[in-house]
This record gives C-alpha cells, sequence and structure tokens, in this order.
C-alpha cells in the first residue's frame, strides 16, 4: 500500500502541492468551530455564532465554483492568491469587529467564505501534468480524499489547543496567515504558474451543461445529506450514553473509517468503468449506514460509525474520477469546485433536516436519516447511469477563447473531454 503512495510523493512538486493546499484550507477546514469559539469568548450566544456561521458556509458554497470558473480562465496564481489574500483580511476584520457592530460582523464573515480559493478544485486540476500516468493520478485522488479526512479531523484539533494557549482571535488570525502561506506556496510553484486550461467554449451555465456532471452533484448531494445528519444524530445518541466524549470517539471513528476504506483504494489499481464502481460502492456506504440504527453501547456505536466511514473517501476518489471526465473542455476547476459546493449544501441540508427529526424520535430516527440518503443517492446514480456511461463527445471551441493566450492546453487522462 505504501509503495503506491510514496510513488506519488516522490513526484517533482508533488509533496509540495499537497501539502501546500492542505495548508492552505485549513481556515476553511477551521471556520465553523473558530467562529463559534471566537463569538463564545466575545460573550455573544450560540445562536448568533450558528448564524454567523452558516453565513460563512453559504459564502463558501457560492464563492467555490465562481472562483473555480475564474480559475479556467485566468490561471491560478492569478485567481487563488488575491482570493486568500482577501479572505485573510475579512476574517482578521471580523476578529476587531467581534460583537460590537453585527452588521459588519455577518459582511465580513460572508467575505471570507466567498474568497475563500478553490484550492481542492485546483489541486485536482494539477494532478494530471504532474503525474503524467492515469492510474498514478487516480491513486492521487484517493491521498486526497484520505488527506482531506486527516485535516477535517486535525484542523478543529489544532483550533482548541490554539485558543487554549492563546485566545480565539489569536487562533483564527493565525489559521489564515498560515493558509495565505500554504496559498502561496502552491500558487507560485512550477506546475501551478505553468497550468492553463484548455481553451473553453463561452457558455453562461460553464461546467452545469454538462449532464454527466448534473448526476453526480445530484448524488453527492445526498451523501453530503447522510454526513451531516450523522453529526447530529451522533450528538443525541452521546447526551444518552456518555455525553461529548462519546460524541468525540464517534467522530473519530468515523474519520478513521474514511481514513482506512480510502488509504486501501488508493493503494490498488482498479480496472473497469468507473461508474459501475461509484454505484458499488455508494450501495455500500448506504448499506453501512444502516447498522447504527441499533444503537449499541458507545464501545460497538464506535465500531459501527468507523464501517459507516470506510466507503466515503473510496466513493469521492470514484467521483473525482468521474468529475474530470465529464467536465467540458476548459472547465476542469470548476467542476471540481462544484462538486465541493454539492457536498457541502447537502451537508448542511442534512444537519439542519435531522434536528427535527432527532427532535420528534431520538436517535433512532436520526440515524435513519443518512440511510435513506444514500439509498436516494444510490438511486440518482441508477436512474442515471446510461448519462454516466455515454461517449465523450468533443466541447466546440469558441473561436475566440475565453482562456489564456498561450492556449496551452492541461493535460487530461479522459477518453475525450465530455461535455
Amino acid at each position: 500500500m505504501a509503495t503506491g503512495y510514496l510513488e506519488i510523493l516522490r513526484a517533482k512538486h508533488a509533496t509540495r502541492l499537497l501539502v501546500g493546499t492542505l495548508v492552505g484550507r485549513l481556515p476553511n477546514a477551521t471556520a465553523a468551530i473558530a467562529i463559534v469559539l471566537f463569538i463564545r469568548a466575545e460573550g455573544g450566544t450560540y445562536s448568533l455564532a450558528g448564524a454567523l456561521a452558516a453565513v460563512y458556509g453559504v459564502a463558501n458554497a457560492v464563492g467555490q465554483p465562481l472562483l473555480g470558473r475564474l480559475v479556467d480562465l485566468y490561471g491560478q496564481p492569478r485567481v487563488q492568491l488575491p482570493a486568500a489574500l482577501l479572505s485573510a483580511l475579512a476574517t482578521v476584520a471580523f476578529t476587531f469587529t467581534g460583537t460590537g457592530e453585527l452588521a459588519l460582523s455577518y459582511a465580513a464573515v460572508a467575505a471570507a467564505g466567498l474568497f475563500t480559493p478553490p484550492l481542492e478544485g485546483g489541486l485536482r486540476a494539477l494532478w494530471p501534468s504532474v503525474l503524467r500516468k492515469e492510474d498514478q493520478v487516480h491513486t492521487a485522488y484517493a491521498m486526497d480524499a484520505v488527506a482531506q479526512e486527516v485535516m477535517f479531523t486535525v484542523g478543529p484539533l489544532l483550533v482548541t489547543l490554539c485558543v487554549s494557549l492563546w485566545s480565539a482571535q489569536a487562533a483564527l488570525i493565525a489559521l489564515n496567515v498560515v493558509g495565505v502561506v500554504g496559498a502561496l506556496s502552491v500558487v507560485v510553484s512550477p506546475p501551478s504558474r505553468a497550468w492553463r486550461s484548455d481553451p473553453r467554449e463561452a457558455h453562461w451555465l460553464g461546467a452545469l451543461r454538462s449532464r454527466g456532471l448534473l448526476v453526480l452533484l445530484g448524488a453527492f448531494l445526498f451523501v453530503g445529506v447522510a454526513l451531516g445528519s450523522i453529526t447530529v444524530a451522533a450528538v443525541s445518541y452521546a447526551d444518552d450514553h456518555g455525553g461529548d466524549v462519546v460524541y468525540g470517539w464517534l467522530m473519530a471513528g468515523l474519520g478513521l473509517g474514511a481514513l482506512l476504506g480510502g488509504s486501501v483504494y488508493g493503494a490498488r489499481r482498479w480496472t473497469g468503468a468507473p461508474e459501475r464502481r461509484l454505484r458499488v460502492l455508494v450501495a455500500l456506504l448506504a448499506v453501512c449506514y444502516v447498522p447504527l440504527t441499533l444503537l449499541p453501547g458507545p464501545v460497538a456505536m464506535t465500531a459501527l460509525s468507523a464501517l459507516a466511514g470506510v466507503f466515503l473517501a473510496p466513493a469521492i476518489a470514484c467521483a473525482f474520477v468521474l468529475v474530470d471526465r465529464h467536465a467540458p473542455r476548459g472547465t476542469v476547476t470548476e467542476a471540481f469546485s462544484w462538486l465541493v459546493t454539492t457536498f457541502t449544501v447537502g451537508a448542511s441540508v442534512g444537519t439542519g433536516l435531522t434536528g427535527p427529526v432527532v427532535e420528534w424520535g431520538g436517535a433512532l430516527w436520526g440515524f435513519v436519516v443518512p440511510g435513506v440518503a444514500g439509498a436516494v443517492s444510490l438511486l440518482v446514480l441508477l436512474a442515471a447511469q446510461g448519462v454516466l456511461a455515454a461517449p465523450a463527445r468533443t466541447a466546440v471551441v469558441a473561436a475566440s477563447s475565453e482562456n489564456d493566450p498561450n492556449r496551452a492546453a492541461e493535460p487530461r487522462f479522459s477518453s475525450g473531454d465530455r461535455a
């Protein structure tokens, strides 16, 4: 298993790009908990903290595909670094505004979320130019999904550590400074500076004109719903079985399962159609949510949480392959950013939906939601399997390209660009 990953990390620029992207995404990964801790330290209510965190999330969901389109049009350095600086400056402004001027606080948080650079989509667009071999790129997608799980586990720990050592204000500022450094490390690298999107057809829908991409977004909206619902149902379960410590173990189990599943998935070379493999992975993901409704003791429940996470990272990694294949020419960063946005929106919907469900029926019905959401995701993939398996079609390129005049095409391993 280690050999495949080491082969990728030994590739020139690969480690720098992976680490720089993860570091650059720290402010986004920790924003929700950092905002809550900061508002609490300022004497604000949890309702205010939750509202500000929600504004950040919505703004981030809007900004990712928009900035992703700008990256495809103008290149990574001209978009990623200014966006990172603007997001960091808005966060610093928020830390000095606090709860004194709520209108300014909301505006600053919205700007911080809106200008969060699409480093995640940018990295996935860079992998083909760095690794050259298609099987290595697929392994890199899996490694990326695994690293994401590590970041979302370690990130909140870093926030709480910074808060305990300094203050909530210092934690927000420090993490955003580190995030800018990470983004800078990526955009000054040779692959990022040299990368250019394919020439593209001018179209206001951008990546969303791809039917295959729309199917993937629909399916992963419900995968996001499942993940968001588990976080709420787990709180209800923990309240009856030991409190915050048990909740922490459940979330750690979910992350560990995704980490192990993604590591094993990425270490193997897969043959066959990725769209068929994605259906199998989503089906297994949905099935593994069902045992959570048994509500055993904390130790067994932690094990079931780990099982529930096993197929998450593999499903995401497989989806990356299909996003690359179905993104219309010249929209690959935007397409990946749409997947991030859809997944985030789905998680928010799952969180909001499961709250009333838990209040009505307790943790049992809360854990029914992810199973149902996983099943719906599978139904979307089954109903549209013909769209995902459709033959490639070459996009028509407008005579006056929107892209960089150098018109250096991005390396792609698709069997053609499917629009």
